[in-house]
């Protein structure tokens, strides 16, 4: 039996509908939720206005107030309707940002230091700038194998390479060291924290934002990540 779509019969509608919802399309209604809202307000505003006491008629201020109260909160929805359209685009972005850092390394905080093939590379971080950083690097032991004087530096983050020479002019052996850092402005100490470097090797995207996941160093927001290297 063949049903045209035009029919206005119980079995054209169902058919319809049925058909409508095995392709994934579901009637919208024709009138919206913030629409039947503003409707009710004006309807109870003229209501009020038609039923107010000629001898004590409703006061202008008040009239204004109630039809600024539906204008702000119809202006609040537009506005937090723009500011979730925006979180969305930078979450974006964000996450293909992050995703051009794989493989790519990074500092992030941290005191190891990695001596491979007679080459180390770490970092330290200044809350402010200082006219005299060292970086004493420490092996297992706890014992100071090396002493870097970076000299002065500026406020934020700075790379340091190490070349595995001992402070009694030997080699070093290959392994995982530990650094710690000092720094002064004249008299003063300023805050210094020691970087690590790491690389980065996936990055997962929740409902915080974007996680970057630094081989066995762990997961870092993008906020951690302290310095990109090239």
């Amino acid at each position: 039996m063949f049903i045209s779509n035009n029919t206005t019969s119980g079995a054209g509608v169902v058919n319809s509908d049925l058909l409508n919802s095995l392709n994934g399309k579901t009637k919208k209604s024709s009138t919206s939720t913030d629409a039947v809202s503003e409707d009710r307000f004006l309807t109870m505003l003229t209501t009020q206005l038609k039923n107010q006491d000629p001898m004590n008629p409703l006061d202008n201020s008040q009239m204004t107030s109630q039809l600024a109260q539906i204008s702000t909160v119809d202006g609040l929805k537009k506005v937090n309707s723009t500011l979730e359209s925006m979180l969305g685009t930078f979450q974006t972005n964000e996450t293909m940002q992050a995703a051009a850092m794989v493989g790519r390394g990074v500092l992030v905080d941290g005191k190891g230091l990695q001596l491979y093939n007679g080459q180390a590379l770490g970092g330290v971080e200044l809350a402010s700038a200082a006219d005299k950083v060292k970086v004493s690097i420490v092996d297992s032991s706890g014992s100071e194998v090396a002493n870097l004087d970076l000299g002065d530096l500026d406020a934020g983050s700075h790379v340091f390479t190490w070349d595995g020479k001992t402070s009694a002019g030997g080699d070093a052996a290959a392994g995982n060291y530990t650094i710690k850092v000092s720094a002064v402005q004249g008299d003063k100490a300023v805050e210094a924290t020691a970087l690590q470097l790491g690389t980065v090797s996936s990055i997962v995207r929740g409902a915080k934002g974007v996680d970057i996941e630094v081989g066995r160093l762990g997961m870092f927001s993008m906020s951690d990540i302290k310095r990109i290297l090239s």
